[in-house]
């Protein structure tokens, strides 16, 4: 594992050079954005410790194995903590992959949802303030994928709506030749398009992603890749 203090509200663990997670400061401790790959529960824990606080929530962006997979982990070393994700992501967490009736029918990939024994204590909802983290709905990796604007300073945690893989920022539609598993993973390419450009309203100053370094001058970043990935013809 790779810590790095991005500020002093932010910590970034980074878990087989390229899977990211996010320890953000409140008042009363720190909230853990995803908890990678399954097998860091203690990892992350002493990573708080470093930091000096505690966990005191787990919010997650959105069901995909690397972005939940120490949640059970976690959970149980912790005892009592909130657990929160998106309303329409948190059937995902349990492998119900009923599609709704105004969705893309586009069929899920099941092998990418292992599913967890944790049940959120709260789901989240478009515009919802969770600590000091606005929460914003963008659908397109999977159905219920949410990204968190930090409203103290406009820190942008995106998921896998954006990836800086080789320290570029893109749209998870357009991924290096040589790591193509976001694009590849993407349930629907449209819509995954539309919420990167839903984030330029955001206007986020820095942008931290589940896969690749922090990016800065956020806002100028987010519209190079939004532009880019309109001219894409694999997108």
């Amino acid at each position: 594992m790779k810590l790095q203090r991005i500020s002093n509200d932010v910590a970034m663990l980074t878990f087989l050079g390229f899977s990211n997670c996010y320890l953000v400061r409140e008042q009363d401790g720190f909230t853990l954005i995803d908890t990678s790959t399954s097998g860091n529960a203690k990892q992350i824990l002493q990573a708080a410790k470093d930091c000096g606080g505690e966990i005191k929530r787990i919010l997650l962006t959105h069901a995909h194995s690397d972005h939940m997979g120490s949640l059970d982990a976690l959970h149980d070393l912790l005892g009592r903590v909130d657990v929160a994700i998106s309303e329409r992501e948190a059937p995902l967490l349990h492998k119900d992959f009923s599609l709704r009736s105004d969705e893309p029918q586009t069929p899920l990939k099941g092998f990418l949802f292992p599913g967890a024994k944790t049940r959120p204590t709260h789901t989240l909802t478009e515009g919802e303030l969770f600590g000091s983290l606005r929460c914003i709905y963008t659908p397109g990796h999977t159905p219920g994928q949410m990204s968190f604007l930090d409203e103290r300073d406009s820190t942008l945690f995106s998921g896998d709506a954006l990836v800086s893989l080789g320290g570029t920022l893109q749209v998870c539609t357009v991924t290096p030749w040589w790591f193509p598993l976001p694009k590849l993973f993407t349930w629907n390419k449209l819509l995954a398009n539309a919420s990167a450009r839903k984030l330029i309203t955001a206007s986020p100053r820095l942008i931290l992603n589940g896969h690749g370094p922090a990016i800065p001058d956020g806002s100028r970043a987010l519209a190079e890749a939004v532009k880019r990935a309109g001219k894409s013809r694999s997108t």
